[in-house]
């Protein structure tokens, strides 16, 4: 997916915004949420000394996405900047062009005209939405965030014209209400979700391309006969500890080319933008309901820079 503009650090923004609480007052797609938390190809250059976690060694010929509210001349511009957590509200917002227009027409891509993602700074709420377009171009949709804190909300479209490239656009959104700041969950190969196991084999590699697989299974038997979900068998994002750089990966092949099945192996290509720590969201669709696992896993570590590693529970939520 296309990239954005240089990566700015966000601690001292939510050291302003954060105190020991929050004073500011689903077209129903997958939620993640840890109970006890403890295309978009970019091809950075990386330091060779691995980041801290919430830190991002390197520099990046092509910084990622999501990182910026405006960019090709497209501006998000979120209506709903705040939302009480735990109460349905009603998510706003508008895409503008250069001139200030409401753009009103988008290139479909995976059945959608945009894919809105939700996700906590502390990427344990996830949430993969997809809002509803009036005719003036004001997208909206129902939301209920669970905690309070600080959110990024991203924007992902393609504009209906000639030449136009995708693109990623975030804005923060606030959830009032009493915070508590949550740790990344541990690095995790296997999640287990709505009676599922999920296992992700590979890793993230900063500035090279590289190969997730991730396998299905349920009962301790493999699922074979995944759904399509949004044109794929799966659908796939990584956020950035730290700044929630994004990244969005579709599946290699697509369902009926011959060339993929369905289940228990879904596989990705995916380039880590820097090292650092990332939090992985796999959306997957069996017997009419989408399920969403979730994986912590490290890029750029100098031990297993592309294998992560099992929690002492074995899965991250």
């Amino acid at each position: 997916m296309h990239a954005g503009l240089r990566i700015t650090a966000f601690t001292a923004a939510l050291a302003a915004t954060f105190g020991t609480a929050y004073g500011v007052g689903q077209a129903f797609d997958p939620v993640v949420e840890d109970a006890a938390p403890a295309r978009h190809e970019t091809h950075p250059r990386a330091s060779s000394e691995p980041a801290e976690e919430g830190e991002h060694g390197g520099h990046e010929a092509e910084p990622a996405g999501g990182l910026q509210i405006s960019e090709g001349g497209y501006t998000l511009d979120l209506a709903t900047p705040r939302v009480a957590a735990g109460e349905r509200s009603k998510l706003s917002f508008v895409i503008r062009d250069s001139a200030g227009r409401a753009v009103t027409a988008y290139q479909r891509e995976h059945e959608k005209e945009l894919h809105l993602i939700v996700a906590s700074r502390d990427l344990g709420t996830y949430r993969h939405l997809h809002p509803t377009r009036a005719a003036d171009g004001t997208w909206s949709i129902p939301v209920d965030l669970p905690r309070a804190g600080g959110y990024r909300v991203f924007a992902d479209f393609t504009p209906a014209r000639e030449g136009a490239e995708n693109l990623t656009l975030g804005a923060d959104l606030a959830a009032s209400g009493p915070y508590e700041p949550q740790r990344l969950p541990a690095p995790n190969s296997t999640a287990k979700v709505d009676g599922y196991e999920v296992r992700l084999d590979g890793g993230l590699r900063p500035g090279k391309a590289g190969e997730l697989k991730l396998k299905v299974s349920r009962d301790g038997r493999p699922v074979t006969d995944l759904q399509p979900y949004l044109g794929a068998y799966g659908h796939l994002v990584a956020l950035r500890s730290g700044d929630l750089a994004y990244l969005h990966v579709h599946p290699n092949g697509e369902p009926g080319d011959g060339t993929t099945k369905p289940g228990p192996d879904v596989s990705f290509t995916a380039t880590a933008p820097s090292a650092g720590s990332y939090r992985l969201f796999l959306d997957f669709k069996h017997e009419g309901k989408v399920h969403t696992a979730a994986f912590t896993v490290r890029a750029g570590a100098a031990q297993g820079i592309d294998e992560p590693h099992a929690d002492e529970s074995g899965h991250g939520h």
